[in-house]
């Protein structure tokens, strides 16, 4: 298991993941794709508590962020936007919910600047009905 899958590290890139949904929606942009089953569980585990939720998304957005389904495949848009404001996606970004990186991904993206992965969930503006927050094992 990797060292960087603490939770704490999970969390922080949750956090930017948030300040650049915001900073996308603001621009009329669409929502992020949540690719890393590692991000998206911390987000699961985190949406479990209303309240903390909230003001998670209050402080890295500025506004209350829902977890929605939306499903994909492709480049990952955001991720010139991310490396402008924090450099590049740490390794967080390509581990999986049992803390395994995938290294061929992550290569690819080290050499290419590129991610294309598959999603199942993003964000969007407003608190949410919390349906689709039950965590899951992703095969991801």
């Amino acid at each position: 298991m990797s060292t960087a899958t603490k939770p704490d590290v999970e969390l922080d890139e949750l956090g930017k993941f948030f300040t650049i949904a915001a900073r996308r929606f603001d621009a009329g942009q669409a929502a992020p794709e949540m690719f890393s089953t590692a991000i998206d569980t911390a987000w699961h585990t985190l949406a479990a508590d209303p309240a903390a939720h909230r003001a998670f998304g209050l402080q890295h957005a500025g506004r209350e962020l829902a977890h929605v389904e939306m499903a994909g495949h492709g480049p990952i848009t955001w991720v010139a936007a991310y490396e402008a404001a924090y450099g590049p996606l740490p390794e967080i970004w390509f581990t999986d919910i049992d803390g395994t990186v995938n290294a061929e991904a992550l290569a690819r993206y080290r050499e290419s600047g590129i991610v294309v992965a598959e999603w199942d969930c993003g964000p969007r503006p407003g608190p949410g009905d919390g349906d689709d927050m039950v965590p899951e094992k992703s095969t991801r």
